[in-house]
């Protein structure tokens, strides 16, 4: 795999030398920290919202219903955007020795997703809104948001198009496979009929509509929250543990078997509705297969370490990459599982799920972003490590912690709702109202605050060591390497 031409990037290159574009890959690292930091409040503040429903203080904007959207838009587009942007430029430089292709489309990438961003943060707590699930933005940003897709293909399909080097390395694979998915599924679910500024219909109806927006709907997380975040995993995981990846070979076997699959799974999101049964145990089917592939590749990364397992107890950076792993693979195998129609009848409906899709966001996106950005950040200004390796050690036991809090508070409520909805007395009357179950949710609701504050608190503290490290840095350009890679 190809190495870096200097890890500190303190040396300047010579003159005449290509460079390396990094000054739009400094902007997205930066970004992805301030959004995260967002992101992560406005989550904090709407799972208070759901344990004390007074912080609504009555005001329409700061309801539960209008900020929600804005934090899963926030967390994954911003925080989580931003991420892949950072890292999908710096690893397709590396791997491909050229500097990015066309760099002043890639600023515009920058500045358009930045402007998608601030129009997602006023809009959304407005009311503007589709309705559709991490969707729901209307059509003029859509149009914004097709743009700078469109762009950052160019940019990235272009720089592997004049690559100097034959071999494409696999990470590139996932992050491609990430940018024509992903833009196939917004503008085939983002299709609608404008009625207005800022509203629109859907150009789908009943049935269709929902089974469009649960195609798009799971494969955002299984392309835009996995397949990129798999492209981090290469490339920064071999990097930070100075070893190759455990099996190259099995690297694109994970490749084709995940990309093939995960576009059929998204039926299992409308189990028990009027979508036809063939086509919801299809959607079951192809989750279960989902399976092997998503553990083909944590196997792969955790492997990586093979001979070299001391190191996790000195390199925090690389804890935060392995211990990702472990929380994708515990989320690949639950969702799997809750896609089983006799699971997914108890599960349905309850905070068990919200519990899934954190463990995978928190656990999974959230960890392996913090490590590759601690790994990116020092060596974009100029420096040979964090301002803190105490710091990122904090970060990651708080963050760990909460994670854990988090996600078992809301596994034990969602199964405690499933049951209680379902009890029935010998007369065939429920056993349990909604709001009974509702009132025994209560202490979970609590728990799951503390969990995402202390998250939140080790993002703040990722946000100051950050600071301190570009305080003291310098944004530096590094010389692309005239040699060929082993």
């Amino acid at each position: 795999m190809t190495m870096d031409p200097a890890v500190s990037g303190l040396a300047a290159p010579a003159e005449g030398a290509a460079r390396y574009h990094d000054t739009v890959v400094r902007q997205f690292s930066l970004m992805a920290v301030v959004w995260g930091v967002v992101g992560m409040l406005a989550g904090v503040f709407i799972a208070a919202q759901l344990a004390w429903p007074e912080l609504n203080f009555g005001i329409p904007w700061l309801s539960y219903g209008r900020l929600r959207p804005l934090h899963t838009n926030a967390v994954i587009f911003a925080f989580g955007g931003c991420t892949l942007f950072a890292t999908s430029y710096w690893v397709v430089q590396r791997t491909a020795q050229v500097p990015l292709f066309a760099p002043r489309l890639a600023a515009f990438t920058f500045w358009g997703w930045q402007a998608v961003i601030v129009a997602a943060a006023i809009s959304l707590p407005l009311g503007y809104t589709s309705g559709k699930e991490y969707a729901e933005l209307e059509w003029p940003i859509d149009i914004l948001i097709a743009l700078v897709w469109v762009s950052y293909a160019v940019v990235f399909f272009g720089t592997l198009g004049v690559r100097k080097v034959r071999h494409i390395y696999v990470a590139n694979w996932f992050y491609g496979a990430f940018i024509i998915a992903v833009a196939l599924l917004h503008i085939v679910n983002s299709a609608a009929i404008p009625a207005g500024l800022m509203k629109s219909y859907s150009a789908y109806a009943g049935v269709q509509d929902a089974m469009i927006q649960w195609w798009y709907g799971h494969n955002a997380v299984g392309f835009f929250l996995t397949a990129g975040f798999l492209g981090m995993m290469y490339y920064f995981i071999p990097k930070q543990a100075e070893r190759p990846i455990y099996s190259y070979r099995l690297s694109i076997v994970h490749f084709w078997a995940l990309i093939f699959t995960y576009m059929w799974a998204g039926p299992h999101h409308l189990h028990f509705t009027a979508l036809p049964d063939w086509t919801q145990s299809l959607g079951m089917l192809f989750s279960l297969i989902l399976l092997a592939p998503s553990w083909g590749g944590m196997i792969n990364g955790v492997m990586t370490l093979s001979g070299a397992w001391h190191k996790l107890r000195d390199d925090p950076i690389l804890r935060f990459l392995i211990v990702s792993l472990s929380f994708y693979g515990m989320s690949t195998f639950e969702g799997p599982m809750m896609s089983i129609k006799t699971v997914n009848a108890l599960s349905h409906y309850t905070d068990w799920t919200v519990g899934h899709v954190h463990s995978g966001a928190l656990g999974w996106v959230g960890l392996i972003s913090m490590g590759s950005l601690y790994y990116l950040i020092p060596r974009l200004f100029g420096q040979k490590k964090m301002h803190s390796i105490p710091a990122i050690e904090l970060h990651f036991w708080v963050s760990t912690i909460g994670i854990v809090l988090y996600i078992a508070a809301m596994w034990i409520a969602g199964v405690m709702q499933g049951l209680m909805w379902r009890a029935i007395n010998p007369d065939g009357t429920l056993t349990y109202t909604f709001v009974e179950s509702v009132k025994a949710t209560y202490p979970f609701y609590v728990i799951r605050v503390v969990g995402g504050a202390l998250y939140l608190a080790g993002m703040l503290v990722m946000a100051w060591n950050v600071w301190m490290t570009v305080a003291r840095g310098r944004s530096v350009t590094l010389a692309v390497p005239t040699a060929q890679p082993a």
